[in-house]
Parts: structure tokens; C-alpha cells; sequence
């Protein structure tokens, strides 16, 4: 669906490089991180704060970055039969009902996100209900809500604060060692260390964010088998299926790709960025597993 995590990483990137100008901005850089522990604690500190922020912050940029409207009222046969199914898989699930919106493109897409599993949104696209049938369309919301169910975007932020830690640390690391071996700087911070850090900051948080998406492509095998269990096996490989022939190649916009169900074509270098596995790849794994659902 709909790439969250690319979202969510690229939310986190500018939380974390707002936060280190306003740290530099009121000269709180010069009493952080004197020491080895304080940087580390500092870095732990920040790179958390900076991971929950996007967390909180992933509904509403979510919703404007998709245009998605919220069904406040369900009025038509299509936003009933969605609240309800929504509804139904949700008990299912053990979670809280979502937020259920629609966002207006002729792509095959649908997305979830939220703070916890009680206050999350699902959202789908209106070119999803045009062409797939409601047994497709119910294991697509299946799958979304098999990653609110299992917590997955609670495990990204986590992991993304832990390596937000190592990346702030090390870069504070780097940038000291350049000020002080190449600038020769040894009264406090010079303009070497602040430049550098900050270069030092961007590069691992690319890193960072291939690493990232290494785990999301492992929690989408396990939604895959959410939704199967949620909605039937041959439902959610038809789904995929109806996905393969819609997004290869795919439509969504870079800055989206990393959200959706289906993340697209790529290789070489691209795939390490891929927030998603092949289809084909999820697909044969869903072949493989023994759903609940069809015992």
C-alpha cells in the first residue's frame, strides 16, 4: 500500500535536521556532549524525541500528502460496506476501529497509519474500490490492518530512534575529529565540526533509512499473512495479483512510493531503499502459508 514508511523516514530526516539547527541556533550544542556518555545520552535523547514526533505527526501528513477525507458519516452503499468491513476486521484484529478514509486517485493504493493500534487511520484509494471486487478490496484492508494489529509502525519508530541515536552520535564523533585533526580547532566547537556533523548527519541517515527499510519489508510478509488470516489466502493472492498487473511499473510518486501496498519495480541500488518486497516475492510466500483463515 501506500508507503508509509518513506513518509515516516523522510518526516523523521527533517524532524531530526530542524531539531539539530535549533539546538546550534541557541547554542545548546556547547553544553551537550562534552563527554562520551552525556553525547551518547544527549543522542538518545533527541533521536527518540525526533522519532515520536514523526510518529505523531504521521496521520495528519498522511492525510494532506494523500488528500484522503475521513468518512465521518458513511452515505453511500460503498462507504458503508468499507466502514463495515473495516469494523468487522478490526474486532477481528483486537484493535480499536480506525479512522476510515478515501483519497481521490484512478491508482490501485490504500495506506494505514497512526499513534498506536486504538487511534489509527486506514485509508484507500477510490481508483483500489473502482477496480478491485470487495473480496479483493477486503484483503487489502486486511493486510492494513494486520499492521496496526501487529504494531508496526510502534517497531519502526523504535528502531528508527535507536539508529536516530547512532546517527547524531557518530556524526557528533565525526564532526569533532574533523574540527580538531583537519581545522586544527582546539577551543570548543568551530565552524569544521558543525559543517561536517551536519554532512556526517545526512549521510548516515541514508544509511539509517536503508536499514529501515530492510524491517519494513519484513513486516509486510507478515501482513500479508494478517490479511490472509483476516480476509481468506486466495483473497489476499488475488489482491497482489490485481496489484502486480496495476503498479508494474508503478504509478505512485517517489515521494509516496515507500507507503503503498505495492512499492514497484526497482533494482540495483534503488532496491535497498524499497520499503516493500517484489510481488512476485509475496506472492510465493503467501502460497506457502497455512492461512487459519482457510482451515
Amino acid at each position: 500500500m501506500i508507503s508509509r514508511v518513506f513518509l515516516f523516514v523522510g518526516t523523521n530526516m527533517a524532524v531530526m535536521f530542524v531539531l539539530s539547527i535549533a539546538i546550534r541556533i541557541f547554542g545548546l550544542e556547547q553544553h551537550l556532549g562534552q563527554g562520551m556518555t552525556s553525547m551518547l545520552v544527549y543522542a538518545f535523547v533527541f533521536g527518540m524525541v525526533g522519532s515520536f514526533i514523526s510518529l505523531a505527526m504521521s496521520k495528519s501528513m498522511a492525510k494532506r500528502s494523500t488528500g484522503a477525507v475521513v468518512i465521518e458519516n458513511a452515505s453511500t452503499q460503498e462507504e458503508i460496506w468499507l466502514m463495515e468491513t473495516v469494523r468487522k476486521q478490526a474486532e477481528s484484529a483486537g484493535i480499536g476501529m480506525p479512522e476510515v478514509a478515501i483519497f481521490e486517485t484512478p491508482q490501485v493504493n490504500a495506506f494505514a497509519t497512526g499513534m498506536n493500534k486504538n487511534n489509527a487511520l486506514v485509508a484507500v484509494s477510490s481508483g483500489l474500490l473502482n477496480a478491485m471486487s470487495k473480496e479483493e478490496a477486503e484483503a487489502v484492508m486486511a493486510h492494513e490492518i494486520s499492521h496496526v494489529a501487529n504494531g508496526d509502525m510502534i517497531t519502526l519508530t523504535l528502531i528508527q530512534g535507536i539508529l536516530n541515536t547512532f546517527v547524531i552520535f557518530f556524526s557528533r564523533i565525526i564532526g569533532n575529529i574533523v574540527d580538531k585533526v583537519v581545522f586544527r580547532n582546539d577551543r570548543g566547537y568551530g565552524i569544521g565540526y558543525f559543517i561536517t556533523s551536519m554532512a556526517a548527519q545526512f549521510l548516515l541517515g541514508i544509511l539509517a533509512s536503508i536499514i529501515v527499510s530492510y524491517f519494513s519489508r519484513v513486516r509486510e510478509y507478515r501482513a500479508d499473512e494478517g490479511g490472509a488470516n483476516l480476509s481468506s489466502k486466495q483473497n489476499m493472492i488475488d489482491a497482489l495479483r490485481r496489484l502486480q498487473a496495476q503498479h508494474e511499473p508503478a504509478q505512485l510518486p517517489d515521494q509516496l512510493a515507500a507507503f503503498g501496498i505495492a512499492g514497484g519495480a526497482a533494482s540495483g541500488f534503488k532496491r535497498l531503499f524499497r520499503s516493500h518486497p517484489d510481488l512476485a516475492e509475496r506472492i510465493d510466500a503467501l502460497e506457502r502459508f497455512e492461512s487459519t483463515a482457510s482451515k
